[in-house]
Order: C-alpha cells, then structure tokens, then sequence
C-alpha cells in the first residue's frame, strides 16, 4: 500500500531510541527525511547516519533536551535550515517516573510538565507554521495508556500524559483549518528501554529478576499476554501520518493489546 508519504519530512522527538527510533525507521523506509532530536548526542547522530545509509533519505540529528525552551528552539531552527520546514512532527520524548504525591518536590513536577506539555506545546508553535506554508501536515501526540488508567508508582507520569491528550485535542481543533490533523496514540507495554529501567529500579534487592517482573506484568494485565514491541507501535504513527488517515482528527488511539479497562 502506497501511503503517500515520500518526500515529506517528519521531526521526531526522541528519536534515537524506543518507540521514536521505530518510527523514525519505519517513516525512513516509506521515503520520509526525518529529523531527530535527543539527550545523547553521539547515539543521535549515529541513527541518522544509519538512517541515511539504509534508507537513502535526508537525515538530520540534533542534540537537544527538549524539556529545555533554548534547545526546542535551536531544533526547530536547524529543521527550517536544513529542510526549510517540516510535514509530520511527532512528540514522542518523555520518559517514566516514580514517586508518590506527597513527597515529590515543586521541581520533579515541573520538570516532566515541561518535557511531556510544554515542549509539545513549543513544538507546535515552531512547526506548525510552516506545515502551513507546505499545504498541511500531521502532528501526533505519544501520550499513554496511563493519561486514562494510571499506574500507582508513577502520578507525575499519569497527570503529565492526561495534560498531553487535553492539548492534543485542543491544538487540533485550532490547526484542522490549515489542513494539519493532530491526533494522540496512547501505547500501553511496550519493550523499550524505559520500561526495562523501570523494572530494575521497582526490582532492586528483590528475589524477582526485571525480566520475570515485566513478563508477569504483561500476564497480569495484558489480554494478549505481552509486551508490544516498539514496531507495533511505530506501524500506528506512520499510518496516522499518511493521507490514509484523512479523517482522523483530534482522535486518541490505544495500542495496548487490550489492557484498557474501560471503553472511551
């Protein structure tokens, strides 16, 4: 199937690793440039070489901290630099926590507000205009299964992601008239490396080992039974991106082998 994507170019946060490598790779092979951004910049830079060797196509990596104003707008410049703007933008960087309400600090709070919603919120405002100029675009939202059905160990993780799905919403309402579509996709298990680091830290000086931890949890809570791995998500994005997805617009997506409890 042709999903009408080559030569468009995608900006993807978080993109040298998880979900946002996968994505960034299964973009790569429809024809898409992709520009990428992350903490680490010697992993950054060597994914968008491989990008680029593999799959032919432009491929920019910038180190960048996206919780930081200064580095979201030194990536949406370099973006507009190299590729005079962008098609797809894809907020996919955030990370897990683990605390409890009382005795998490001012300080942990607004660190994940600023890296799960407001650089979201920066993104849009740096990209969003010259989606415009370019006819249209898509932007989607890596929220959480948790922004609905929190887990216990991680409330700053489950309000910041719930904050990011209200945005996703309001923000497509307000582009859908400039032809850009902005939707969320809410995964739930899924093997990254952010979960493996969580499973060791919940683990430590316990009698279960992270990988038997991560396989009850799926079995526990999963009805399929199993992690995702992150190209089953990655399948969602690009689809969401294309022009296949016409109609759909400030949606939520769940991708969560049939964890959610509820119906939406």
């Amino acid at each position: 199937m042709d999903l009408g994507l080559k030569d468009k170019v995608a900006v993807i946060t978080g993109g040298s690793v998880g979900i946002g490598l996968a994505i960034a790779r299964a973009l790569a092979a429809e024809g898409v440039h992709v520009a990428l951004c992350a903490r680490n910049q010697e992993r950054v830079l060597e994914v968008a070489r491989s990008l680029r060797d593999e799959y032919g196509v432009r491929a920019l990596g910038v180190p960048a901290d996206i919780s930081r104003s200064a580095d979201v707008e030194r990536f949406g410049a370099e973006v507009e630099r190299e590729f005079g703007g962008a098609d797809l933008l894809i907020n996919n960087a955030g990370t897990g926590s683990e605390e409890t309400v009382m005795e998490a600090s001012d300080e942990r709070w607004q660190y994940y507000w600023e890296l799960h919603v407001m650089a979201a919120v920066r993104l849009a405002r740096a990209l969003a205009p010259s989606m415009q100029r370019r006819g249209g675009g898509a932007i989607l939202h890596n929220a959480s299964i948790c922004a609905t059905q929190p887990l216990g160990y991680e409330p700053i993780y489950n309000v910041t992601k719930a904050a990011l799905v209200m945005f996703s919403k309001c923000l497509a309402n307000e582009l859908i008239p400039f032809n850009i579509r902005v939707n969320t996709v809410n995964p739930g298990l899924v093997m990254t490396p952010d979960w493996q680091k969580t499973a060791k830290l919940l683990t430590a000086g316990k009698d279960i080992s992270w990988e038997a931890y991560l396989d009850q949890i799926a079995k526990d809570n999963a009805p399929i039974g199993r992690f995702a791995t992150p190209e089953e998500i990655a399948n969602l994005f690009v689809f969401l991106c294309s022009p296949r997805a016409s109609y759909c617009v400030g949606s939520t997506y769940y991708i969560d082998g049939g964890w959610l409890r509820t119906t939406t």
